[in-house]
């Protein structure tokens, strides 16, 4: 099966290198130079366009920042156009729904296939292929192409029509937002009332505020090895991302007149972290910085 694959940064990098260690013909395209050429140290087939990318691919996966890439990829760009008519499209970017389901019809048009399937899991999922997908489209479609997925992922959930995927990652992302921050508060008041981060975090994962930042994704310094915290925040989601992530939830909750009062404070309170600490790029579970300034200096 040949693969054409737009976009290989911290996600689409390592998603493109599990399906060529299995075994599948992938020819990958970004716009940044050092990004495709890190795809092509790591055996990926490297190519000089995104329309040389898709050329004859049975499957085409991208992995964007936002909806106006995704558009002007497969709308304005013409790619849509140059995709066989037997290719299935699997867009893994985290967009708006409405979008996703403007270019699926778009390619419908086409007889082109097409399948909204963003990603949980981080980049440690994306490397160790453990990645979660959510795909909206349809289901015959899906299980077409279930064996890529399951090259990259450990969990494929059908979530309904097209843009379903979209939403579900939208509801999965400002909860994890919510989360995070809770976290960081909570460990920020232990601190300051003299408590040790690592025993606080040990008891908290045991009792009934644990959750998947305890867990996994530990955002106080020193705590939990192989995390963005371990490394000044580099690496891993950017704020800038989550903060996208979480405009798409409230402006999707406004839609559809369902009050999210906890994903608007904390899109407030990514938007001010970004602001006041220069953060964009650094990992969301910087947000540390923002309830407890004194860790920036660990």
């Amino acid at each position: 099966m040949r693969i054409g694959f737009i976009g290989v940064g911290n996600m689409g990098g390592p998603m493109a290198r599990n399906l060529v260690q299995g075994n599948y013909a992938v020819r990958a395209y970004d716009l940044d130079a050092e990004r495709l050429a890190a795809a092509g140290a790591a055996g990926v087939a490297t190519v000089p366009s995104a329309l040389d990318a898709v050329q004859d691919a049975d499957v085409v996966i991208s992995m964007l920042p936002a909806s106006r890439h995704v558009r002007q990829l497969y709308l304005d760009d013409g790619l849509l156009d140059a995709l066989p008519p037997t290719a299935v499209a699997i867009d893994c970017s985290t967009i708006a729904p409405a979008t996703a389901r403007d270019v699926a019809a778009r390619a419908a048009q086409r007889g082109i296939e097409m399948l909204d399937a963003p990603v949980s899991g981080g980049t440690a999922g994306a490397e160790q292929a453990k990645l979660t997908f959510m795909v909206g489209g349809d289901a015959a479609t899906l299980a077409r192409v279930r064996p890529v997925f399951e090259r990259m992922g450990a969990n494929i959930f059908h979530a309904g029509a097209s843009g379903a995927g979209q939403t579900a990652k939208l509801c999965n992302n400002m909860l994890l937002a919510v989360q995070m921050t809770a976290t960081a508060e909570a460990l920020a008041l232990g601190v300051a009332n003299g408590l040790d981060a690592a025993t606080l975090s040990e008891i908290m994962r045991a009792s009934s505020g644990g959750n998947w930042p305890l867990n996994v994704y530990n955002p106080w310094p020193g705590v939990m090895e192989g995390v963005p915290a371990a490394r000044g925040y580099q690496g891993g989601f950017a704020v800038d991302l989550m903060l996208k992530d979480l405009n798409l939830a409230v402006d999707a909750a406004a839609d559809a007149g369902t009050p999210t009062a906890l994903g608007a404070l904390a899109r407030n309170l990514f938007a001010m972290h970004r602001r006041q600490n220069d953060a964009g790029a650094l990992d969301f579970s910087s947000i540390l910085r923002l309830v407890a300034p004194e860790t920036e200096a660990r």
